[in-house]
């Protein structure tokens, strides 16, 4: 890997000639796994404080998908799995997709994961997510081989989270069906500064994206709708939403009323928080935990990303995701304030 590497910020895309004359009509479909795919790129985060039922649901409406969190017993993991499958039994719903509804969600790679999962699967779910912070490891590697030897073949397994092309084609040789690509670059998330470790998110989307066949999905770092496009660009097929959708009506949490407006929680899978929260031992604390502005509901978040990634397709004469393969230059300080509004 080379020794320098850039994230969203280091980077802006290139416009190409364009004969797209409506940008309503571009089609966002991505894939999402090797046997299913999503109507729209995003994906609602397996945290405790993003995706429940509620916004798996809303998140399904809109043509993503939310991954149900794995903080909680396997009882009321199920529960939460039973809501939605009862939620998307929607016949104009499953016209409106005209392909398997995907329900995912999460698992650990250890302790209980198998059973888990055979929980899960028997609930409904179709894609099992295994959801540790660092994918490129033995445990995980197990839990994918067993995963994929004892459910039924229909269900899907999704891996990561890993950084580099080596750990990318390592995953696929083991038997995931989607690589979730990330380190250290969630809003909340201290990886990077308590151990030194990760890469920034455009290069390792590159590279992994460059040794792997079956779908890449960028997870942690996404701002805003240009970050989504810079994904897509260099490799992802969908991105995971964590704060973007944080504070939203769907969420988990209840609504805090404070002197200066409403707010939510918003903690990092790995925060003291969190582990204090469902028991866990306080040990490899990794993530932060803060309250974030209350936002109203998911929808008109999601709908104004895909406005901003239409409009991004739009300007690499792109029709549709598989089309969307800009070049990109690289920006200094000055083209990323250039590129925000500079005269406020």
């Amino acid at each position: 890997m080379a020794n320098e590497s850039l994230t969203y910020d280091d980077i802006q895309l290139i416009p190409r000639y364009s004969e797209i004359e409506s940008r309503q009509k571009i089609d966002l479909s991505t894939r999402l796994t090797t046997n299913y795919k999503l109507m729209v790129p995003l994906i609602a985060s397996p945290m405790d404080t993003v995706c429940e039922s509620d916004m798996a649901v809303a998140m399904a409406r809109l043509g993503g998908v939310g991954c149900i969190h794995r903080f909680n017993t396997v009882s009321e993991q199920i529960v939460e799995v039973l809501h939605v499958i009862s939620a998307i039994n929607d016949e104009d719903l499953h016209k409106e997709w005209n392909c398997p509804i995907p329900v995912m969600a999460a698992v650990g790679a250890n302790g209980d994961y198998l059973e888990r999962a055979q929980a899960l699967v028997d609930a409904g779910v179709n894609i099992i997510l295994i959801d540790v912070a660092h994918g490129y490891h033995k445990f995980v590697k197990d839990a994918i081989e067993n995963l994929k030897k004892t459910l039924p073949s229909k269900v899907d397994v999704i891996a990561g989270n890993v950084a580099t092309g080596e750990a990318a084609h390592a995953l696929q040789s083991w038997g995931a069906d989607a690589i979730r690509v990330g380190i250290g670059g969630g809003s909340l998330c201290t990886t990077r500064v308590k151990t030194g470790f990760g890469v920034p998110n455009v290069t390792s989307l590159q590279h992994c994206a460059t040794e792997a066949n079956v779908p890449i999905i960028a997870c942690g770092g996404i701002r805003n709708s240009g970050d989504i496009a810079k994904a897509l660009a260099v490799g992802a097929d969908s991105v995971i939403l964590g704060s973007l959708i944080a504070g939203t009506k769907e969420a988990p949490g209840a609504i805090i009323e404070k002197s200066n407006g409403l707010y939510k929680r918003y903690r990092g899978a790995a925060s003291l928080e969190t582990k204090s929260v469902h028991g866990q031992s306080i040990r490899n604390v990794e993530g932060e935990s803060t309250v974030v502005p209350f936002k109203g509901g998911v929808k008109f978040i999601v709908e104004g990303l895909l406005d901003g990634l239409r409009s991004a397709l739009s300007y690499a004469g792109a029709n549709n995701i598989a089309e969307f393969y800009p070049d990109y230059v690289r920006v200094t300080n000055a083209g990323i304030n250039e590129a925000r509004p500079h005269l406020l």
